[in-house]
């Protein structure tokens, strides 16, 4: 576990270890629940499809195309839990490859209108 106080800015960073240097990696959703086995029934999305859903949600520029390096500021579910855990789901691309969803960045998937 890491403790952290209420607003306090969390930094994490992700990182591919393989032994190919020509992969990138892409943070593409990350979503907080209060139980660490139940990520579907009381979550809040801090980022979805590459697109924050968080205010404080921020990804930081990266030294290495292998590292994804982000941060928000730490929350609580309503007082009701002690604590939140995180899961996130990333991708790996080929490094360069602008047509690989690992750079199309933010992807907002709008539901059309059935009119008659």
């Amino acid at each position: 576990p890491y403790y952290v106080d209420m607003n306090q800015n969390l930094f994490l960073q992700a990182s591919l270890h393989s032994s190919d240097q020509d992969l990138t990696v892409f943070v593409d959703t990350c979503v907080a629940s209060p139980n660490s086995s139940d990520f579907r029934t009381l979550v809040y999305e801090l980022t979805k499809s590459g697109c924050a859903r968080d205010p404080t949600y921020s990804l930081f520029p990266s030294p290495r195309s292998d590292i994804a390096q982000f941060g928000f500021n730490a929350f609580s579910f309503v007082n009701r839990f002690p604590s939140v855990f995180l899961q996130c789901e990333l991708l790996v691309c080929r490094y360069h490859d602008y047509s690989s969803r690992c750079y199309q960045g933010c992807v907002s998937r709008f539901r059309r209108n059935a009119d008659s």
